[in-house]
């Protein structure tokens, strides 16, 4: 790191506004665990719908014979 890198990490840490930037990055990083969380539970759904979807295209092929 260089000295101007560390001089603007001391500025942040000595000013107001970082502590703000932190709170603002820390409200980021909840949302996107919120994110990730519902994508996921969407993903699963989406999952088993399109199993099902499989397993019927199946069942009515086998049945077509």
């Amino acid at each position: 790191m260089g000295p101007k890198m560390l001089e603007t990490i001391r500025g942040i840490f000595k000013c107001q506004q970082g502590a703000t930037a932190v709170e603002y990055g820390l409200i980021a990083g909840l949302i996107v665990v919120v994110l990730i969380a519902s994508l996921s539970n969407v993903a699963f759904s989406t999952s088993d719908m399109w199993n099902s979807v499989s397993n019927d295209v199946v069942t009515a092929s086998e049945g077509a014979r």
